[in-house]
C-alpha cells in the first residue's frame, strides 16, 4: 500500500509540473551529453597521443650546397662526408635512440614527389634543393632536447626538427575545445540544479496540504520526502537517457559514418569506451545529481 501511494504521488507530482519538469530533463540532458563528450574526446586525445607519440621522429636536416649561400646556419659550407660519419656515430652512441635513418637527397625528393605528385609546386623541386637528413626514433620521445642540444647550430647540420611539435599544436587545439566543452557543461550543469531546486520547492509547495496531513498522521521525514526525490531522481534518468541516446548518435553518424571516411590517418575510439564507462557514468549521475539536489531543497523547505 505505502509503495502504491508513493508511485501515485510521484506520477501526480510529474504531471503536475509538466513544462518545469521538461526543462530538467532538457537541462539535464544537454549537460550529460557535454559532459560525456568531454570524455569521450579527451579519451581521443590521448589514444592519438599514444598512437602518434610512439611513432614520431627527429629529423636531423644536414646542409646542401644552396643552403651554404641563403641559410645562416650553414654559412660553413655544405655538409662532408666525414661529418656525416660523426653524426651517425654519435647517434649510434646516444642511449635515448632506438634506431636512425638516414635519407639521402634523392630518396628525400623521390618520396616529396610522391607525396606532393599533384601539387604544383613539386615541378618546381630539383633533388639539389633537397636536404640529406637522419631521421632518428627515440626510446622516449620526450627525450627531443638531448637530440636538439647535441646536434643544433654544429657544423653541417642546418636545423633540428622535432615531429612531435607539429603534433603538440593539434593536440593542444583539441584539449582548448574540450576545456571549452566543460566550462559549457559547468554552465548547463549550474542552469539544471537551479530548474531541479525551483521545481522541486514548487512541488513542495503545491502538495504543502497532502504533507501537512501525513505529518499529522505520524508520517516519517522520509517517507514524505521520498515522492519528491523519486520525482527528481526520474527526471534526471531520463534527461540521462536521452543524453545517452545523443552520444550514440553522435558516434555512430559522425565518427563511424562521416569521420572514419574523411580522416583515415586518425585511430578513432571505439564503442568498448562509450558503452563502459561513459553511458553507465552519465545515467548515474544523471540519476543521483537531481536526487541530492532535492534532498538537500526538502531539508529546507519541507520542515520534516
Amino acid at each position: 500500500m505505502r509503495a502504491q501511494f508513493v508511485l501515485s504521488e510521484i506520477s501526480v507530482g510529474l504531471r503536475r509540473n509538466l513544462t518545469m519538469t521538461f526543462a530538467v530533463i532538457v537541462s539535464v540532458a544537454l549537460s550529460l551529453a557535454l559532459a560525456g563528450g568531454s570524455l569521450l574526446v579527451r579519451e581521443q586525445v590521448d589514444t592519438m597521443k599514444g598512437y602518434w607519440f610512439d611513432k614520431v621522429q627527429v629529423s636531423i636536416f644536414l646542409c646542401n650546397k644552396d643552403d651554404a649561400k641563403t641559410v645562416k646556419s650553414c654559412a660553413r659550407g655544405a655538409v662532408t662526408e666525414q661529418q656525416k660519419k660523426e653524426i651517425a656515430a654519435e647517434l649510434d652512441k646516444l642511449e635515448v635512440v632506438e634506431k636512425v635513418y638516414y635519407e639521402s637527397s634523392a630518396e628525400a625528393f623521390e618520396r616529396y614527389q610522391k607525396d606532393f605528385k599533384e601539387s604544383l609546386l613539386a615541378s618546381n623541386v630539383t633533388a639539389d634543393q633537397m636536404q640529406d637528413s637522419f631521421r632518428v626514433k627515440l626510446k622516449d620521445p620526450d627525450k627531443y632536447q638531448v637530440i636538439s642540444s647535441a646536434f643544433n647550430g654544429r657544423p653541417g647540420v642546418m636545423q633540428v626538427n622535432d615531429q612531435r611539435a607539429l603534433l603538440e599544436n593539434l593536440f593542444d587545439l583539441l584539449n582548448g575545445m574540450n576545456r571549452v566543452a566543460y566550462v559549457l557543461m559547468a554552465l548547463m550543469l549550474v542552469v539544471a540544479l537551479l530548474l531541479i531546486v525551483n521545481t522541486v520547492r514548487v512541488s513542495a509547495f503545491s502538495r504543502r496540504r497532502e504533507t501537512g496531513i501525513m505529518r499529522l498522521v505520524g508520517a516519517s521525514g522520509f517517507y514524505i520526502q521520498m515522492p519528491f526525490i523519486m520525482e527528481a531522481a526520474i527526471s534526471g534518468l531520463i534527461g540521462g537517457a536521452l543524453a545517452c541516446a545523443m552520444l550514440v548518435a553522435g558516434k555512430y553518424f559522425l565518427i563511424d559514418n562521416w569521420l572514419v571516411d574523411k580522416i583515415e590517418l586518425i585511430t578513432f575510439i571505439g564503442w568498448d569506451y562509450l558503452l563502459v564507462p561513459v553511458i553507465p557514468l552519465v545515467l548515474v549521475v544523471g540519476m543521483l545529481m537531481p536526487a541530492v539536489a532535492a534532498f538537500f531543497t526538502l531539508r529546507k523547505y519541507l520542515k520534516v
